[in-house]
């Protein structure tokens, strides 16, 4: 009987690890776990082992604690999963018939942006970007708005680190350009991809909104220039916005 209650209090010791670590906005170090799990050093040590041998956590380079890849493939399993998918997709296709150009959600992974959701205008010509396309964080218009979440010298910091190359001829790669329209980004609540990633096609996005958590996801559009300028797409922000505030709705009643 004592067995049996020792591995369920290690089984609830490890889910509880990678979920103080999922809802925490920096890596962790050991003993802060430990203090905030109220778990003995050395024993958190054997489990963050355990936990990085099967590849849900691992060290970075200043023996900081943060979810590995593994962690970020189990929340994708479960956002493609969800029973809330249908009602995601109910929102996204009402939106992309409103604005008659593909329109999708989508959330940062380190330093790239990665469709999870998407719904296809019903034009003949698309623009071939499916769930799962990891897209440049610089040079989106998601990828941007994202950054702007992020205090002014984190911003920079990150700006300062990142390779940027120019995918276009609009690709911003001057880094104080580029933090500068991020600065811009932050203020209008905005982002915009002005053909700075694929030559031809332009793009906006809004945050979803996440309570008093920092946003973690985005509605976007995008759609070829012979069909809508930018200026034109910017044009339906308000019902981007509305369709974000319904998606929040179903991202609380995910997490109760």
């Amino acid at each position: 009987m004592s067995d049996t209650k020792k591995k369920g209090s290690s089984v609830e010791r490890v889910l509880q690890i990678v979920e103080v670590l999922a809802s925490s906005q920096r890596p962790m170090s050991v003993s802060d776990l430990a203090e905030t799990l109220e778990v003995p050093i050395p024993s958190m040590y054997r489990l963050l082992d355990q936990l990085q041998n099967l590849g849900f956590v691992y060290l970075d380079l200043h023996g900081k604690v943060a979810c590995g890849k593994r962690t970020y493939k189990l929340a994708m399993n479960l956002w493609q999963n969800s029973h809330f998918k249908t009602e995601r997709l109910v929102i996204l296709q009402q939106l992309s018939s409103q604005i008659g150009e593909t329109v999708g959600i989508a959330i940062m992974q380190d330093l790239d942006v990665v469709y999870v959701d998407r719904v296809l205008s019903e034009w003949p010509l698309q623009i071939y970007l499916p769930v799962g396309t990891h897209v440049p964080i610089w040079a989106s218009a998601s990828g941007k708005l994202l950054l702007a979440q992020l205090s002014n010298d984190k911003c920079e910091r990150i700006i300062d680190k990142m390779s940027i190359h120019a995918l276009t001829t609009n690709t911003q790669t001057d880094k104080k350009r580029l933090t500068q329209s991020i600065t811009e980004t932050r203020d209008t609540g905005v982002g915009i991809d002005n053909e700075e990633f694929i030559p031809g096609m332009v793009a906006c996005a809004v945050l979803i909104p996440n309570g008093e958590n920092e946003a973690f996801a985005t509605v976007f559009t995008h759609g070829p220039t012979v069909r809508k300028t930018l200026n034109e797409l910017l044009e339906y922000v308000p019902i981007m916005r509305k369709a974000a505030d319904e998606l929040s709705g179903i991202f609380s009643r995910d997490y109760e």
